[in-house]
């Protein structure tokens, strides 16, 4: 995303306004949901659903000014392939996944389609990766065992933002 912001800001500055406030809204998206979910284990559907609707606004209105309908469509095909991966992991294993994290799943899919498609796969993968991490640590500190539920939501947000800011 920081290099879409640089080539956008010479390119397309209405584009690169447009990203530039989504990826502000992320990160107070991000530390909002992280916090809640830590406390109480929710994702809240005042927070996920308005940040679908905001960040799929700025991000195809961004694509819509670079005039790449490409970056539009796989916007929405990141959310979506995103979203039906973790509708599968639900019903395959109910107990291990909430729906906040399906809900949630759609909308850094819109941030990482945006990006690429290989944003959607990495982002994804350290989702998993740091929340695996994080699960061993427990284990192995004997504050948890292997049926401790922990808040998957943090992870998620970590695993976008690491690929948004690094890939």
């Amino acid at each position: 995303m920081i290099t879409a912001l640089r080539d956008l800001w010479t390119e397309t500055p209405v584009a690169f306004w447009l990203v530039l406030i989504a990826c502000l809204y992320y990160l107070v998206m991000a530390v909002r949901l992280t916090v809640i979910d830590i406390k109480l284990q929710l994702l809240p559907n005042r927070i996920v659903f308005p940040s679908a609707a905001i960040s799929g606004v700025l991000l195809l209105s961004a694509s819509l000014f670079m005039l790449d309908g490409g970056t539009a469509l796989r916007t929405v095909l990141g959310a979506v392939v995103m979203w039906a991966l973790y509708v599968v992991l639900r019903l395959i294993s109910p107990s291990s996944m909430g729906y906040g994290d399906v809900k949630l799943a759609f909308v850094l899919g819109l941030y990482l389609g945006f990006v690429s498609w290989q944003a959607v796969m990495w982002g994804t993968f350290l989702a998993f990766l740091l929340g695996g991490l994080w699960g061993l640590a427990l284990i192995v500190s004997r504050r948890g065992t292997g049926k401790t539920q922990i808040p998957f939501g943090p992870f998620m947000l970590a695993g976008a933002l690491v690929v948004m800011v690094f890939g």
